[in-house]
């Protein structure tokens, strides 16, 4: 088993919280660490069991009345349980009471009229990060909201790179040894989240687009939201789009990155960006594959491999911060003039890091345009600028900006 450095964060909330939920999408990892978090005294009921899951549909105030500590898994499938859940804690106020996992984002499901606010701790678990695989936990967010320079540590470049982000994060993808067999795992798995999660949280009309949809999605991954341009393609208008990529982001699968603003600034632009949360779904399904790659690198195009980049550092950046101290907000920075950082990361001070991804071992000064820019905007409040790309030196470019190696994130 691989180490979630997220599970102390479940155990405090369980200390002093009734409910505490485990989210992040299927195959993450959530059953895993409930069951190893579930003691003697606590019992595990699935509703991915057709019985248990029946019997929660059918009488949930029934189901919940005999429970005195007990590990709900997949509790989107009854919604209809939390109201329940909600009567039983307010009798009984001890702290750990339940533990709940979902691969969805209970807050936005239409069907749930309680959101238990003030009785429930929200903990989020998405795929492995690369310091899980590797066992030790980094202290990048640290340093760098200190404007301290992260360490290098073993770097990780070229095509050793190129394997780690196409391997995403998914535990049983990363255990299939060749491409081919990991590419029919990711894409077996959105068959399956189609027809059972899609339809537990959703009424879907064009339920047979949504696989299509996820593709289109793909090709859009690191860009500015445009849901006409989206849906154009399979008949589907900006509305409709719009919302069947949100129940996709419900589900975890994707993110959209709110832009950064200030008053100080006047020319921002204002539209979300897309992201994929796992590198190796998006490479599936956008067929990109290491031989791909190679081929790519000898015409000198780094477009494919720079799209699954920005979207395995995110990833990264938001597993860090799951199990954080600190609560961080994400978002992007762009103004009229295309001076852009690919994200920016703010703490509760208003303290900011903005990090911009490059798929090149050379980094010149214009790559910093966007950090400058942003920089000049914050003000004391810029901690430090980065461009994470594929080499082992830190290079400085100026006051608090600094070219850095992408393996300092697991270091």
């Amino acid at each position: 088993m691989y180490p979630r450095f997220v599970q102390n964060r479940v155990e405090e909330a369980l200390s002093d919280t009734r409910v505490v939920l485990l989210a992040g999408p299927r195959q993450s990892g959530k059953t895993t660490l409930a069951r190893k978090l579930a003691r003697d005294d606590r019992a595990f009921l699935t509703l991915d069991n057709v019985t248990t899951l029946d019997a929660a549909r059918q009488d949930p105030a029934g189901f919940v009345r005999g429970l005195d500590r007990a590990v709900i898994d997949e509790i989107q499938r009854a919604p209809e349980l939390l109201l329940a859940i909600k009567e039983s804690v307010d009798a009984d106020r001890r702290p750990g009471r339940f533990l709940l996992t979902g691969s969805a984002n209970l807050m936005t499901l239409p069907r749930v009229a309680d959101s238990l606010a003030g009785r429930m701790q929200v903990v989020r678990l998405l795929p492995l990060a690369r310091s899980e695989i590797r066992g030790a936990a980094p202290g990048f967010l640290d340093q760098v909201f200190k404007g301290e320079v992260p360490a290098v540590g073993d770097p990780i470049m070229g095509d050793e790179l190129v394997q780690t982000v196409l391997g995403g994060g998914y535990p049983e993808a990363l255990g299939r040894r060749s491409w081919a067999r990991r590419q029919d795992w990711y894409l077996d798995y959105v068959e399956a989240i189609v027809q059972r999660d899609v339809r537990d949280i959703a009424q879907i009309e064009q339920i047979r687009q949504m696989p299509r949809l996820l593709r289109v999605l793909a090709q859009y991954s690191g860009q500015l939201v445009n849901y006409s341009g989206i849906g154009g393609p399979l008949g589907m208008n900006h509305v409709t789009t719009q919302k069947y990529a949100g129940i996709f982001e419900s589900l975890f699968l994707i993110r959209t990155l709110s832009p950064w603003y200030t008053n100080d600034l006047k020319r921002l632009t204002k539209t979300p960006k897309l992201h994929f949360l796992d590198s190796g779904l998006l490479a599936a399904l956008r067929d990109i594959s290491p031989d791909r790659l190679v081929s790519d690198r000898l015409t000198s195009d780094r477009q494919p491999f720079g799209a699954l980049l920005e979207t395995f550092v995110l990833a990264e950046l938001l597993k860090l911060a799951s199990w954080a101290d600190d609560r961080l907000e994400f978002s992007h920075f762009r103004d009229k003039d295309r001076n852009e950082v690919d994200i920016v990361i703010e703490n509760r001070r208003g303290h900011v890091v903005g990090v911009e991804v490059k798929a090149s071992a050379t980094v010149t000064g214009a790559d910093f345009g966007g950090l400058r820019r942003l920089s000049g905007a914050c003000g004391d409040r810029f901690a430090l600028g980065l461009v994470l790309y594929d080499h082992d030196k830190v290079v400085p470019f100026g006051e608090h900006l600094f070219a850095v190696p992408i393996s300092t994130l697991w270091r």
